[in-house]
């Protein structure tokens, strides 16, 4: 068999057996809501500074849920903006000036100063605001100065695709195969 032939399969096996590589500093670990959630409104960058857009992104949960740190930092701010509870997280090691990410509506759990690690739960989501419309969302956003950057940029591929596929032996007691329900054999792709 012709070794260009092999190349693709091997390399999609390999992606699902091997752990996700280490992060880059400033690259998230975790979602804010710390699973992955559904994405209500999109990233839509505006055309001049104070024109329209979305200069974040929202992700759909309900008030309550914990939101999380999704990379190490320090707490920017940790308040309350035009009634809504606002945080900014400052990511370590991110260059000057630092990106931070910006969540709310939210009510913090921490203060500003405070140092958190990827995954700390920083607040909690807080009861819909007009912003998110029809649902309970979390507004995340990202920024470097003043300049707003897509938040979505900070997950590596292997978060937004979501978890890595994991290989099951084929013989002895398996969770969730059975005989009613074996494992069926691995066959490669189509061409």
């Amino acid at each position: 068999m012709r070794l260009e032939l092999l190349l693709p399969p091997l390399a999609a096996l390999l992606a699902t057996v091997l752990p996700p590589p280490a992060p880059a500093a400033g690259t998230a670990t975790t979602w804010p809501l710390g699973t992955r959630p559904q994405v209500v409104r999109t990233w839509d960058p505006p055309a001049t500074p104070y024109g329209a857009g979305h200069r974040g992104v929202d992700l759909a949960a309900p008030p309550g849920t914990p939101v999380r740190a999704v990379a190490p930092g320090r707490i920017a701010f940790a308040g309350r903006v035009a009634g809504r509870g606002v945080l900014s997280l400052e990511l370590a090691d991110t260059g000057t000036p630092p990106l931070r990410t910006t969540y709310e509506p939210v009510r913090a759990t921490v203060e500003k100063g405070d140092r958190v690690e990827a995954g700390d739960e920083v607040g909690v989501l807080e009861l819909p605001a007009a912003h998110c419309r029809t649902t309970s969302c979390l507004h995340w956003g990202l920024l470097r100065g003043k300049t707003y950057l897509n938040p979505l940029t900070l997950l590596p591929p292997w978060l937004l695709r979501g978890r890595p596929s994991r290989l099951l032996p084929m013989t002895g007691a398996s969770p969730g195969l059975s005989p009613a329900h074996p494992a069926e054999p691995w066959r490669p792709p189509p061409p």
